[in-house]
């Protein structure tokens, strides 16, 4: 593997963003990876609870690299893809931040809610169909992360398990409130 680069002490610190955070965390839980391999780990777990365009998948492991929190190898023939492995740096600089705590508050962003906030003039009819819409929405949600639960027996009691805990009882839930919505608000 080639040497990590370092940062100079004149240049302003990196600042590392959550899909920062999230490629130096699944190259340590699946070891030195592509960012095609990134952004399918990606699509199997962390986009359930923390969604952003996997287009930065690509960019972001350059940045980490050049910092010297990942370093890189090219293959030298064939499609010449580049090998990123977490450096001492990067490691440093997960742990860091896995023991920060967040600040940050919950954040939702839901569409069908915003609808419902507006949905003053909708007629019975209009407003059953969009809660009836989203109980089918959220029932499927259910379906596919208890497949994925399915297919997690060798991780199971493991805390990366529990988001997945978490987004099945928000989408029962959200099953919950949108049948409520069904059947009491909307004739």
């Amino acid at each position: 593997m080639s040497k990590p680069n370092a940062t100079s002490s004149t240049a302003e610190p990196l600042r590392l963003s959550p899909v920062s955070y999230v490629v130096l965390g699944v190259i340590r839980l699946r070891g030195p990876s592509t960012s095609y391999d990134l952004k399918r780990a990606v699509g199997r777990s962390i986009q359930y609870f923390w969604p952003f365009p996997h287009s930065q998948l690509y960019v972001e492991p350059n940045r980490l690299a050049e910092a010297g929190l990942l370093s890189c190898e090219q293959e030298a023939e064939g499609r010449r893809r580049r090998l990123y492995a977490l450096t001492e740096a990067g490691k440093d600089a997960l742990d860091r931040w896995l023991g920060s705590g967040t600040e940050q508050v919950f954040e939702l962003r839901d569409m069908a809610l915003m609808q419902l906030f507006f949905s003053a003039d909708l007629r019975p009819d209009q407003l059953r169909d969009l809660a009836e819409g989203q109980v089918r929405f959220h029932r499927q949600r259910i379906a596919t992360l208890e497949e994925i639960a399915g297919n997690t027996g060798e991780f199971a009691g493991q805390n990366r398990m529990l988001p997945l805990d978490l987004g099945l009882r928000l989408a029962r839930t959200y099953v919950d409130f949108w049948s409520d919505v069904a059947e009491e608000r909307s004739g």
